[in-house]
């Protein structure tokens, strides 16, 4: 009997300062989000961040927080409940950090009476820090817990012509009749260590101007080309013209070299060289998070409006858009008939 486990990253119990220090804790504490020796890691998040972030990140929290709930779970449940409501073979839901745990989801479809499983990573783009540590963790729970499990994990879908179809759409609706003079995407940002670790061919990325945009193995694995390719698709797709849109990288954490530009130097930028209307979306999210609601809808207006904007519009992630899970179930069923990467390719 097959089955499907859609997993999203996370989020604390509540705004309690003691319940976001341990979601803090298990999210930095992986070695595929911080890449550091172990040591070192554990004195830079226990010794450092988890004594200062865990307040600041609280009073974020509390800002977008939503009767319900985390808006990135509740969002992700009214996903997969549509989505279950779409296909007969049952659908869970999991978090790679928190309290609703990879091995809980895994547990529910067994349960079930499943032994064939596909886990949907509800990322666009591959990364160490999202992809990779799911299917990491998944395999670790299989061998441990769930060895007659038979798991095949969704690959990356940033170019996938249904996926580009639906953000394109999700995008020309809130921008229709919009007076806009810019449009930004904005990615998560992650640090430049992680492309060159993932580049399979072990010479190819450079993060320069040319080695995104030529063909190579290493696109497979490489989080700054896929971002850059959703960027020209949409383009694309929606005719945008040059000079009218742009990409950036937010959420920068620590002192090593990240992804450039930075998505809040951007925004100022264009503040400051007289941009009086912009638009932001943000493609590494399906679900608006924290990332989405407050560091962009509410800091990156503010840093809008202080560099001189006018209106600063932010187009909602995929969340729970009726076609949004069709596309997912249609994933889903060409799934439940041929190998995935057949499917979809």
């Amino acid at each position: 009997m097959k089955g499907v486990l859609l997993v999203n990253l996370g989020s604390p119990d509540s705004t309690n300062p003691k319940d976001v220090k341990k979601y803090l804790d298990e999210f930095l504490m992986d070695p595929r989000v911080i890449d550091v020796p172990f040591w070192f890691r554990s004195f830079l998040v226990r010794g450092i961040i988890l004594n200062t972030r865990p307040k600041k990140s609280a009073e974020a929290y509390q800002k977008i927080w939503w009767e319900e709930g985390s808006p990135l779970i509740v969002i992700s449940e009214r996903l997969q409940k549509k989505i279950q409501q779409k296909t007969t073979i049952p659908v869970a839901l999991a978090m790679r950090y928190g309290s609703m745990t990879l091995k809980k989801g895994l547990q529910e479809l067994v349960d079930q009476g499943v032994d064939e499983i596909l886990t949907i990573p509800l990322y666009p783009q591959f990364a160490m820090a999202t992809t990779e540590t799911i299917d990491v963790k998944v395999e670790e729970l299989k061998n441990e817990f769930f060895p007659q499990l038979q798991i095949t994990s969704l690959p990356a879908f940033y170019n996938k012509s249904e996926y580009i179809e639906v953000l394109s759409k999700s995008i020309s609706e809130k921008l229709k009749n919009l007076d806009y003079e810019h449009i930004l995407f904005s990615y998560h940002g992650v640090p430049e260590r992680h492309i060159y670790k993932r580049d399979v061919t072990k010479s190819h990325c450079k993060i320069d101007g040319s080695c995104c945009i030529t063909d190579s193995p290493a696109h497979q694995f490489c989080y700054r080309h896929q971002c850059l390719k959703v960027t020209d698709l949409v383009a694309k797709k929606l005719n945008l013209q040059p000079g009218t849109y742009s990409t950036s990288f937010q959420s920068r954490l620590g002192f090593d070299p990240w992804l450039k530009p930075p998505t809040d130097r951007t925004i100022e930028r264009m503040g400051l060289n007289g941009v009086k209307k912009m638009a932001i979306v943000t493609p590494a999210f399906v679900s608006d998070c924290l990332e989405t609601l407050e560091e962009i809808a509410m800091e990156g207006e503010e840093i809008f409006h202080e560099a001189g904007g006018k209106e600063f519009t932010v187009i909602p992630c995929l969340n729970d858009r009726d076609d949004w899970a069709e596309v997912v179930t249609g994933w889903i069923d060409q799934w439940r008939i041929v190998d995935v990467k057949t499917a979809i390719a």
